[in-house]
């Protein structure tokens, strides 16, 4: 599991030194039975990766919590879901606890901490002003587990730590303990999470769901199929009347991209009240932007907010956000967005990404971005990638000559992207 890190610098030696260190963000979804996102892991991570300064400052590590809850809003990327923190026994116990809101924030007690009285007294404490806990990396649940057990909100299974064998008598100990949910972390493939599925797991995190996969089977949808026509349409110019007739193979289209328009809000002075209203008010950079959000907006009303459709979103926003520190072009800014939220049509559509660009005219470096992660759009969509991996030392390598942006830009810009895409989750699910 990825740990709350922190860098030591100078200025830092003093826990009383209130300067905002230097930090890139990462969230990882936890998802439920349905494939809905219920929660976010937030994991903090350093700019001085590869140091020393590895969980040697605590007080550091409490500045980055209390600077990015506080400072820069970051609760609000979290929509109507909570945030999962990492705390070993000595962040527990102080008082960067409190600067946390309770209702939104799950205490994640990391593997080291011991279960002593005094762990169980806080935990008891905290809870009694609204905190909820989670049990992080166990492989086993024995004896020491069981004074906190009645504390606990949900166990976090390290799958890969744990014999498969082994997971019945895990699940049938968790049971015992009443209302705490079982959460299987580090999925990394389809067969660990069926398998989970069929002990009774309850919730699921991992590279597999980041990516991400909804664990029930998705059924064909004809009308992606006109969303990529339609897409063709506005890249090359066709003629409005061409685009609304392809609509009309699609009526429930008109009616969500009305929705979408409205309920976001795109700073228009009156509603859009009809599709070809739309179609002249909106513009084609506009109208091209939605409709590559739809294509991960489009799908059963269940399945918000929708993981892939917030990872998509938060994709493109944040390579649009990166483009314009480094070019004034307002067409390049375009192309980074659609790069972004591109970039994982290959797993909607659950085909090769060259099958299915093939569909579609894109500008040449988009091609080479989606394909090769060649260009500056590659780097782009690579450095984006390895935030959400946690890839500190390919994040450091990328920043390294402050292009895109400094370090100290990054956590400012991607708060921003997520919240966007947040709003996109939020709308959709008042469909």
């Amino acid at each position: 599991m990825l740990r709350v890190i922190s860098g030591r610098s100078a200025g830092w030696h003093d826990a009383r030194v209130t300067a905002a260190p230097t930090f890139w963000l990462g969230r990882q979804p936890i998802l439920d039975l349905t494939g809905a996102t219920v929660a976010y892991e937030l994991l903090f991570r350093s700019g001085a990766v590869g140091g020393n300064g590895v969980l040697d400052d605590r007080m550091a590590t409490a500045s980055v919590i209390s600077h990015a809850f506080n400072e820069l809003g970051l609760a609000s990327v979290l929509g109507n879901c909570r945030g999962f923190i990492n705390f070993d026994a000595a962040l527990l116990m102080s008082d960067i606890v409190e600067l946390l809101p309770p209702e939104r924030t799950v205490i994640e007690l990391l593997e080291t901490v011991e279960i002593t009285t005094e762990v169980v007294e806080r935990c008891r404490d905290l809870r009694s002003r609204g905190f909820s806990f989670a049990l992080d990396d166990i492989v086993q649940l024995d004896a020491a587990h069981a004074p906190i057990l009645p504390l606990v909100d949900v166990v976090k299974i390290d799958l890969p730590g744990t014999p498969v064998e082994a997971l019945p008598g895990i699940v049938a100990a968790a049971r015992c303990a009443g209302r705490v949910k079982l959460l299987a972390e580090k999925v990394d493939s389809r067969e660990q999470a069926d398998n989970c599925r069929r002990l009774g797991f309850d919730l699921f995190q991992g590279y597999f769901f980041a990516r991400p996969v909804v664990l029930q089977g998705r059924r064909a949808d004809p009308s992606r199929s006109v969303l990529l026509n339609l897409l063709q349409q506005a890249l090359t110019d066709a003629e409005n009347d061409r685009i609304e007739a392809t609509f009309k193979q699609a009526p429930e289209l008109s009616y969500k991209l009305m929705r979408l328009v409205n309920s976001v809000g795109m700073g228009l002075r009156s509603s859009i009240q009809s599709l070809s209203h739309a179609l002249v008010i909106l513009g084609r950079r506009q109208l091209q932007r939605w409709l590559q959000v739809l294509l991960f907006a489009h799908h059963n009303a269940g399945d918000f907010p929708s993981p892939l459709l917030q990872l998509a979103a938060g994709r493109g926003k944040l390579m649009e956000l990166l483009a314009e520190r480094q070019v004034t072009d307002t067409a390049f800014r375009d192309r980074a967005f659609m790069t972004g939220i591109l970039s994982l049509l290959d797993t909607l559509l659950e085909a090769p990404m060259a099958e299915v660009i093939a569909q579609i005219n894109l500008p040449g470096d988009v091609r080479d971005a989606l394909l090769d992660r060649q260009g500056r759009l590659g780097r782009l969509l690579t450095l984006v990638e390895g935030l959400e991996r946690g890839d500190d030392d390919l994040v450091a390598a990328l920043l390294a000559d402050g292009d895109p942006c400094p370090t100290a830009e990054l956590p400012q810009l991607q708060i921003e992207a997520l919240s966007w895409a947040n709003a996109i989750g939020e709308a959709r699910r008042d469909d």
